[in-house]
């Protein structure tokens, strides 16, 4: 059996792997491969099985397998499996980190003392999340990580989930239009549907406080740039910090990239050193108990 890793993973992976079959990162041995493993970068199109009739098993190495059609999987019988538990914990840190940067404006005085040589104690007044009421749209590993540390933080924590009937860490609320009008920072933790596609979008931020923050650690399409960047210009929307964007990297045209109040980090929700070895470890045990 070949092993083919076509994205970035932990690099005691192969070695591990080598009790399955034979390991290789050469993407040119794609249709030798019969277990392929990917990350956000390989898009698997029915193109690209296609060209690996010899495929039976792709793991994603993470949660969202947006980036594989599944129908064309299904089609040609592939497998498709994800690594659900591994990423919660790293992904929660950087939407935590992320929201905290926003009231210390710890960018602004960073930048304002390293790279411009000023020192703004007096002009930069920050404010807290003790008190304030976070609303996560999605309540399942992530959202429920991040909730756990808001509430260390003193925040108040709502969800909506239509899939989640109760949780020990969130109040949810009926409606999408509940969680908005009661939400000072809003974070996302959903999947990119149909359902949710664009689902940030102008109708949708008239429903929010004005001055919302919101944190954006799922998909870059689950947000309607042009309508984003209008509500930031206008103060609408009080920031927005994002680690995922229409594609990666983003489009220089992006709207998001030139509007105020933003924090940007290049996707790397899910790259810490510990995820990755928890990523190996998930993907060890899916191919310990794979039936060909």
């Amino acid at each position: 059996m070949l092993i083919l890793i076509c994205d970035a993973f932990d690099a005691a992976l192969p070695k591990r792997l080598e009790q399955f079959g034979e390991v290789t990162d050469d993407l040119g041995r794609l249709a030798e491969a019969e277990v392929a493993l990917v990350r956000s970068k390989t898009k698997c199109t029915a193109e690209w099985m296609a060209a690996a009739p010899k495929l039976k098993l792709i793991i994603r190495g993470g949660v969202g397998i947006d980036n594989i059609d599944v129908a064309a999987a299904k089609e040609r019988h592939i497998e498709v499996r994800n690594t659900p538990q591994a990423s919660a914990i790293a992904v929660a840190e950087l939407a935590f980190a992320l929201m905290i940067a926003v009231p210390t404006r710890l960018i602004e005085a960073h930048n304002a003392l390293k790279l411009e040589g000023k020192f703004l104690k007096k002009e930069i007044k920050r404010t807290e999340l003790y008190g304030k009421t976070l609303g996560l749209i999605g309540i399942g590993r992530i959202g429920s990580e991040l909730a756990r540390r808001a509430v260390a933080f003193g925040m108040r924590v709502l969800a909506f989930d239509p899939y989640v009937k109760s949780s020990e860490v969130a109040i949810l609320t009926p409606t999408l239009r509940d969680l908005y009008r009661q939400c000072d920072y809003l974070s996302l933790h959903t999947p990119l549907t149909e359902e949710t596609k664009g689902m940030i979008n102008a109708e949708a931020i008239a429903q929010m406080k004005d001055g919302v923050v919101i944190v954006n650690t799922s998909r870059g399409k689950c947000v309607v740039e042009e309508d984003l960047a209008a509500a930031l210009a206008s103060g609408k929307v009080g920031a927005y910090a994002t680690d995922v964007f229409y594609s990666d990297p983003p489009d220089p045209n992006s709207p998001i990239l030139k509007a105020p109040n933003v924090i940007l980090t290049p996707h790397i929700g899910a790259s810490s050193k510990e995820n990755l070895g928890r990523i190996g470890d998930e993907v060890v045990a899916l191919l310990s108990s794979w039936k060909r």
